[in-house]
């Protein structure tokens, strides 16, 4: 394969391409070819600033480029290399998104129905590592100072992960606010957060953006990994950043979709995921959650309270508020049990979970795991055995 070449034909399109062109995700299947084309990229780009606009994947061994420039190279390498559009993906949110709420003066009703409290005199998640995949978080809420580590602004290298959207700062107040009597506090209050900022104000994000997230949560050796987001399509390079991670140790923590139907959206369906959906005060499924045989657990995500840019407050419904208090109590497993792999964490889950209240015409079997417990969660074993690895999951 000749690289020069190679190079060549992806700065030509670069630079004739508009700044928000179309992108494609390019996965060299040679170690040693993608090795060789890496190290050309990075010497070339401090001389040809075209070359800037394209990112690299070390861990799938892609690279992200113009899409008109992977037309031709498809043609010239298409034996050496693989071309996969680079699709939109989306936060989990319900419309309307958020409704006012007064600063706290109780716990949030998800952290209390999951039993959080009880089990913080075993594990607060003391030094978990979280990567929250997201719009970033607000450094400057009181609740979330003592939280936040400096994590990656994906989308303005050199900047921090500042949240122009609000939702990763309340998937970040689920997870570990520390307000105390007078503000928010999450599932693992001393568990630490690192916002990796990969979607836009609009709560939007390319699948490149999230294999780059994913790619630095491995490289920064983050112990978990908060995914509040989907889309309905598969992709094979986000399938492969998910089970490089699986393969690193890095639980996946992912929502299943707000569509209130049987199945879900990637990268929930990924069998080397932990797929949440949500459930309501009663602890019945969420009318608006996605179900199926292939969730794990369920989590409280109707109307849950938790910190909102500017020092505030918001309530939120959807899947991803459900997810959030899985991760949580998942740092504070992984806090009490260091070592546990995703594998173990998985089967804990759902060994540990509560019943379900079923709503009329539902069948247990259909819905997959239970609602969430953190205190059972502490108390269970991780089995290591071969034959205790049967999870049911969607195909992905």
């Amino acid at each position: 394969m000749d690289l020069h070449e190679f190079w060549k034909l992806v700065l030509e399109e670069a630079a004739a391409a508009p700044g928000n062109a179309e992108r494609r995700i390019v996965t060299f299947h040679d170690p040693r070819q993608y090795a060789g084309a890496l190290s050309q990229w990075k010497s070339l780009k401090s001389r040809r600033p075209g070359l800037r606009r394209v990112k690299a994947s070390p861990l799938i061994r892609a690279f992200f480029v113009p899409a008109a420039g992977a037309v031709k190279l498809m043609q010239r390498y298409g034996e050496a290399i693989a071309v996969e559009e680079d699709l939109r993906i989306q936060i989990h949110s319900q419309a309307p998104p958020v409704s006012a709420y007064k600063p706290p003066r109780s716990l949030p009703w998800g952290v209390r129905a999951i039993h959080a409290p009880q089990a913080w005199s075993r594990s607060t998640g003391v030094h978990i590592k979280i990567g929250v995949i997201d719009t970033g978080a607000d450094f400057l809420h009181p609740d979330l100072k003592s939280s936040l580590a400096t994590g990656v602004n994906l989308l303005h290298r050199g900047m921090l992960p500042i949240d122009d959207n609000g939702h990763g700062t309340h998937i970040a107040g689920t997870l570990a606010a520390a307000g105390g009597t007078r503000g928010m506090m999450g599932v693992a209050p001393r568990a630490l957060i690192y916002p990796v900022k990969a979607f836009d104000h609009t709560g939007s994000a390319f699948v490149s953006d999230i294999v780059l997230a994913i790619d630095w949560c491995v490289q920064n050796r983050i112990d978990l990994i908060n995914m509040s987001f989907g889309m309905k399509s598969r992709s094979i390079a986000l399938h492969d950043v998910v089970i490089k991670a699986y393969r690193a140790g890095i639980p996946i923590i992912a929502s299943s979709g707000n569509d209130g139907k049987r199945g879900g959206d990637y990268p929930a369906r990924y069998s080397e995921t932990i797929a949440v959906g949500a459930i309501d005060r009663k602890r019945r499924v969420a009318s608006f959650s996605n179900h199926g045989a292939y969730i794990d657990v369920y989590g409280p995500g109707e109307n849950v309270p938790s910190c909102w840019p500017k020092d505030s407050y918001k309530e939120m419904s959807g899947t991803s508020m459900a997810t959030s208090h899985v991760t949580g109590a998942a740092a504070l497993l992984l806090a009490l049990r260091p070592g546990t792999t995703p594998r173990e964490l998985k089967q804990m889950l759902r060994r540990s979970s509560a019943p379900l209240l079923l709503r009329k015409g539902q069948r247990r079997a259909t819905l997959g795991g239970g609602a969430l417990d953190a205190m059972r969660l502490l108390r269970s074993r991780g089995r290591r055995q071969k034959c205790a690895n049967s999870v049911p999951r969607v195909p992905g």
